[in-house]
């Protein structure tokens, strides 16, 4: 008799079928896992490209300040650092173009922002260029060799840049608002100078004005006041009288045309005076 085999019941087939969402959370678990390693990986390589760097980035920031920034004038040297983050731009926007991987020290603008400042000429060996004589001409040439010191010597110039940028506006404000107010100072002292001019002017004219109106006053007071009087009579009084000589003189009482009257003299006679 053949032995049949014992049917599996519903729940054991179940409990034999893989459970998709415990798989799916397995994997996703594994990947996040990887995802963090590489992560922690990718971290660690920053960090020791960091430490690897440390010091060069250190050693930039040195040869700009006090190396370039204190000896030479200000504005000269942040021309000086402008012109050298040029040169490095250049290089890492155009990697395989030669004419940027090279200058002549002999150049005008050159000799004057990198030959003749105090520490530019030695930033920019730092940065990978190196001396040539080609032709017999002077050149300083890049070595490709050294992109990585280029990239952190121009990322340390951009640095001091942002930062002395920011402090030359802000100096350039004050020297502008300094000015200002001193012009504002001087305008007052001149304003205050010429109101002073006018007002002692107007006091002038005004005293000038009183002492003429005061003159005239007292011309016109001298002229109005009364004339000595005349006491001599318009008329004479009408009767007689004796002059020293012993003459009588009769004066009329009719007045004629000019008002006095007629004056008679007689003469005197010895028989009288008995």
């Amino acid at each position: 008799m053949d032995s049949l085999s014992t049917p599996q019941s519903p729940s054991s087939a179940a409990a034999a079928r893989p459970d998709h969402d415990a798989v799916a959370a397995a994997i996703e678990r594994r990947l996040q896992a990887e995802r963090e390693k590489a992560a922690a990986d990718a971290a660690a390589r920053g960090s020791a490209f960091d430490i690897r760097n440390h010091e060069k980035r250190q050693e930039f920031r040195r040869m700009i300040d006090p190396g370039i920034l204190r000896p030479n004038p200000r504005p000269l040297a942040l021309e000086a650092l402008q012109t050298l983050l040029k040169l490095a731009q250049n290089i890492i926007d155009h990697p395989d173009e030669a004419k940027y991987q090279r200058f002549k020290p002999t150049n005008p603008n050159i000799k004057r922002l990198l030959v003749e400042p105090r520490g530019t000429l030695e930033y920019a060996v730092a940065l990978g260029f190196n001396p040539h004589i080609e032709n017999f001409q002077p050149f300083y040439v890049f070595n490709t060799r050294r992109m990585e010191d280029l990239k952190i010597g121009a990322a340390m110039i951009k640095e001091a840049l942002d930062r002395e940028l920011v402090k030359e506006d802000r100096e350039q404000r004050r020297s502008a608002e300094e000015k200002a107010a001193h012009e504002a100072a001087v305008a007052k002292v001149k304003q205050a100078f010429y109101d002073d001019r006018k007002g002692r002017a107007l006091i002038d004219e005004r005293e000038r004005v009183t002492r003429a109106a005061a003159a005239a006053n007292r011309a016109a007071g001298s002229s109005a006041s009364p004339a000595i009087a005349d006491y001599r009579p318009k008329r004479r009084m009408p009767g007689s009288g004796h002059t020293l000589s012993g003459e009588t003189i009769e004066l009329d009482d009719d007045d004629d045309e000019d008002g006095e009257g007629s004056v008679s003299v007689a003469p005197n006679h010895p028989d009288d005076d008995e």
